[in-house]
Parts: structure tokens; C-alpha cells; sequence
């Protein structure tokens, strides 16, 4: 008999600052209804004083607080981001932090013997780091429990597209034999990678480029990227990985698609789910002959041939090709596409689509985009719904969920999740509405001197939590810290845990 390993617990933490979209609208003359459709209403920033490292420890703090987590059986804490500010040291930053807080309130610190890995590949490393704790588990961390914490600054140059889709925030995820959220099996997991060359990269090199380094007095960490080619990367991606779960579990790739009920994506920005699970059911009506019906009149809809769209999703493009062609904006699956869009307008989109993505998505329309956070956030949000007594939503035990990663550059994680019989007291202990709470709404020249300067003069420290106090500037031969940032931990109310976006204005 399989043991069984999966989650237990989550804690979310976002930083103060808050920038609403619609007023975002306002300052720059776009279309709020446009942006509240595709993108969401408000999006965090970080505040002058806070890291990545910062958000994960307040995270991974909270969630040991919250569910009484004993530090000594922590064997693993994994830390999944994007933002790293040391090529060097990841985890173990975070857990010194931790480690400091939790003797303060008279705990023990982590496990020594306790591993402290950092897992990148763009939106993907907090994926990456949940299979690897499953597997930790199942292998020679078994007796123990694991700690991944997601975390990441999704930051875009003022003006471009990427804009309106920021973001900030960290999550962390108790993961042991309990699973009292839900259960883990990877053998019900699909996979994809394929290398895409010019699709949203940090490249250390840009900084060196003439023109590269930014003139502004904050070190920024603007991607590379180019919007439709990360569009088109990401379903294909998310198509090739959901065929990799259908034949490894041995289904009908339409039958599976209609078997969930719940669907959680990474969300980079409010409309890009629904384009991804429009686009499988797209692809599983075009690879099985069980509804031809179906799919001769999405063809209809959208003008195109039938065996057209068969070719399409029966073939993987070759993405680099394209781009060394120069046709990087070019719409590889023009027929596939013009039957998503057809299925916009059918009975089926809401059944198949909107449905199934319901499930927390309100939450997540004021996260913005958290990078390896933002499924993550999205599992959080989904629980928290489920038992929120103000909504009539809700997930039943033994329930499968479709969660579905991804990471540009590109590679794609479909897992299926199974809801646990007693899920709802761990999911009662989530708090993420609780921590959307007491931010401070920016205004414009606040906004932008924030993002452009790394700091505004009428925002204070928030009230708890982990801070940088300051960052080292010695290099003699003697002693060297330049760059290392040192921490603070403001004490705080625990019955009220650290409340998320506590700064205030001076």
C-alpha cells in the first residue's frame, strides 16, 4: 500500500503597499474594465525594507505558528523563487530568520539536520520544490516533515505590458503523511521542458548591455520577454504536460477534462488560465473521435476545417524555429485558436472553463502575479473558499483537483490533487483574507517612487514581522560583508500573527 504524502497547511504572506488597478487605469488613461477582465483589481509591491527572503521567512513563520509545527521534525525547507538576491545562499537565509523568531517566542530553532534547497526555473521552482518534498518523504525523510515556501517580486519597467501584472507575496506549505488539505500522488503527475530561447529570461548580461542598466537609484530585475510568444510558450507547455498525465494514467484525455470539477493554474495574470484550460478542451475534443459532433460545430463556429485543427493538435510546434525565423509573433495554431475563441460563446465555455477555475479566483483578482507563489496562492484561496459559511462553495472529500505549473523558458507540471476527508480545519487556519487586510493604497507619486527608487518617504516599517535593517558595507582583508543584508524581527501579537501589510504612512 502506498503512503500516502500531501499538504497540510498554508500561510500566506503579502506585502502593505497596494496599488489598485483601477486607479492605476486612472494615472495612465487605460481601459479599467479592460484591465479588471484580463488582468484583476489591485496588485502588491514590496516595501522598501522587505526582500524575497523577507516575505518567505514571515510566510514560513506564520504557517509553524499557526499549525503548531514542532521545528525539530522540520527536515527539508525548500524555498522555490525567481527573486534571488545571492547567488549563494537561499533557504538558509530564510531560515535563519526563522530560526531567530522562533527562539525569541521561547521555540526551539529548525532541525540542524534539516536540508535548505532553492528551486528555480521561472514560475515553476515552488512546483519544483512541492515534488521534491513528496519525494523526500517518501525516501529518506520519512518520520519528518517538509516546508516549501514560494516567494517572488514580479516586477515590469514602467510603461511596457508586463505592467498592470506585478506583483509580490510568499506562501508557504506544510507537507507530511497527515495531508490534511490535500494528497500528493506522482504517479498521477505529467511533465513537459522544451527550451524557447527568447521566452521571459533574466539574463545577467543585460545589466552590462549599453542601455541595459537601468538609470533609476533601485537595482531592478525587469525580465526579458516578448507578451504573445510567452503566451503561445505557455499553452503549449500546459498542452504537452496534461498529455503526459492522460497517458500516464492511462485516460480518455476528454473523458479526464470532464471528470474535474476544480482547476487551479498558475496565473500570471486573471485571463491566461482560462485561455490554457480553453485550449486542453480544444486539443482533447480534436484527439478523441467520442464527440465529433462537438467539435465540427466549434469548427463551424470559427470557420475553420475540422481536419485542420486535428493537424494542429496533433503536432507540437517548433517554437525555436520560429523564432530564429523571425516569426516569433506568428499565431502557430491559428485553427486551434479560432475554435477557443468560438468556445468563448458556447453553453460549454462556462461548463468546462469558468466553472471548473471558479474556485478562489476572486481572492487571487487582487495578488496580482506572484511568480512561483501564484499556484500556490491559488491552492490557499481555493480551501479558504471552500469553507468560508459566505459562500455556498465547496470541495467534497476524495475530490480530484487539476493543479496545473508552469515556468517560462518553458516546462509544466500537471498534478492531480486529492481533497482530504478532514480538510476543513487545516483550511480554516489559512487566513489569506486575513492577510489582504490593513494595506495601505499608494498613490501615484508614492507608487512610482516605490518602484522606481526602492523607497517613499511617507511609508513607515510595517508593525511585525522580518525587515532588512540594513545591508553590510565593509570589504577589507580583514572581514567582508558588502551586499549581505542583515535582519530584524519586530515582535509581534501572535494570537494576531504577522500582520501582513501592516505599514503605515509617516
Amino acid at each position: 500500500m502506498k503512503s500516502v504524502v500531501g499538504v497540510s497547511g498554508c500561510a500566506v504572506y503579502v506585502p502593505s503597499p497596494r496599488v489598485s488597478l483601477e486607479q492605476f487605469c486612472n494615472w495612465n488613461g487605460q481601459n479599467w474594465a479592460k484591465i479588471q477582465a484580463v488582468v484583476g483589481r489591485s496588485f502588491r509591491i514590496a516595501d522598501q525594507n522587505e526582500s524575497v527572503y523577507t516575505m518567505a521567512a514571515n510566510a514560513v513563520f506564520q504557517l509553524i505558528v499557526n499549525y503548531d509545527i514542532d521545528p525539530e521534525m522540520v527536515g527539508m525547507l525548500a524555498l522555490g523563487t525567481e527573486s534571488s538576491t545571492d547567488n549563494a545562499a537561499g533557504a538558509v537565509i530564510v531560515r535563519g530568520m526563522v530560526d531567530l523568531a522562533l527562539k525569541r517566542i521561547g521555540r526551539k530553532p529548525l532541525s540542524r539536520s534539516c536540508e535548505v534547497p532553492e528551486f528555480k526555473h521561472a514560475c515553476l521552482g515552488g512546483v519544483y520544490a512541492l515534488k521534491s518534498a513528496v519525494r523526500y518523504l517518501k525516501a529518506d525523510g520519512r518520520n519528518r516533515v517538509a516546508i516549501v515556501v514560494a516567494g517572488d517580486m514580479a516586477e515590469y519597467e514602467r510603461g511596457s505590458s508586463g505592467e498592470p501584472t506585478q506583483g509580490a507575496g510568499a506562501v508557504a506549505m506544510l507537507v507530511d503523511t497527515k495531508a490534511d488539505l490535500f494528497s500528493l500522488d506522482l504517479d498521477q503527475t505529467g511533465t513537459s521542458s522544451s527550451y524557447r530561447l527568447v521566452d521571459f529570461r533574466k539574463p545577467f548580461r543585460r545589466h552590462l548591455v549599453e542601455g541595459g542598466l537601468d538609470k533609476a537609484g533601485k537595482l531592478h530585475d525587469f525580465p526579458v520577454f516578448n507578451g504573445k510568444y510567452s503566451t503561445t510558450c505557455y499553452v503549449d507547455a500546459v498542452v504537452a504536460a496534461m498529455d503526459d498525465l492522460v497517458s500516464r494514467i492511462d485516460a480518455d484525455p476528454l473523458e479526464f477534462l470532464d471528470s474535474v470539477s476544480v482547476a487551479l493554474f498558475h496565473r500570471p495574470y486573471h485571463k491566461m488560465p482560462l485561455q490554457g484550460l480553453a485550449t486542453l478542451y480544444v486539443h482533447a475534443l480534436a484527439r478523441t473521435n467520442s464527440r465529433p459532433n462537438e467539435l465540427q460545430q466549434l469548427c463551424t463556429l470559427a470557420g475553420v476545417e475540422l481536419e485542420a485543427v486535428r493537424n494542429e493538435a496533433a503536432h507540437s510546434p517548433d517554437l525555436v524555429a520560429h523564432v530564429e525565423a523571425g516569426a516569433h509573433d506568428r499565431d502557430v495554431t491559428p485553427n486551434i485558436t479560432a475554435c477557443v475563441r468560438a468556445l468563448r460563446k458556447t453553453d460549454a465555455y462556462q461548463a468546462r472553463v469558468q466553472e471548473p477555475l471558479r474556485l478562489g479566483s476572486s481572492l487571487m483578482m487582487d495578488l496580482g502575479n506572484l511568480y512561483t507563489a501564484s499556484l500556490p496562492a491559488w491552492i490557499a484561496a481555493a480551501f479558504e473558499e471552500a469553507v468560508d459559511p459566505s459562500t455556498d462553495a465547496r470541495l467534497q472529500p476524495g475530490e480530484k483537483m487539476l493543479l496545473m505549473g508552469y515556468g517560462s523558458g518553458d516546462a509544466a507540471e500537471a498534478l492531480i490533487a486529492t481533497v482530504s476527508e478532514n480538510y476543513v480545519h487545516a483550511a480554516q487556519r489559512i487566513g489569506l483574507a486575513r492577510s489582504l487586510e490593513h494595506a495601505v493604497d499608494l498613490t501615484e507619486q508614492e507608487y512610482i517612487a516605490l518602484h522606481d527608487e526602492g523607497e517613499a518617504s511617507t511609508l513607515t516599517y510595517p508593525a511585525t514581522g522580518f525587515i532588512i535593517d540594513r545591508i553590510g558595507t565593509d570589504q577589507s582583508p580583514h572581514f567582508s560583508d558588502i551586499g549581505i543584508e542583515y535582519y530584524r524581527f519586530i515582535e509581534q501579537d501572535l494570537d494576531a500573527g504577522i500582520t501582513n501589510g501592516a505599514a503605515r504612512r509617516a
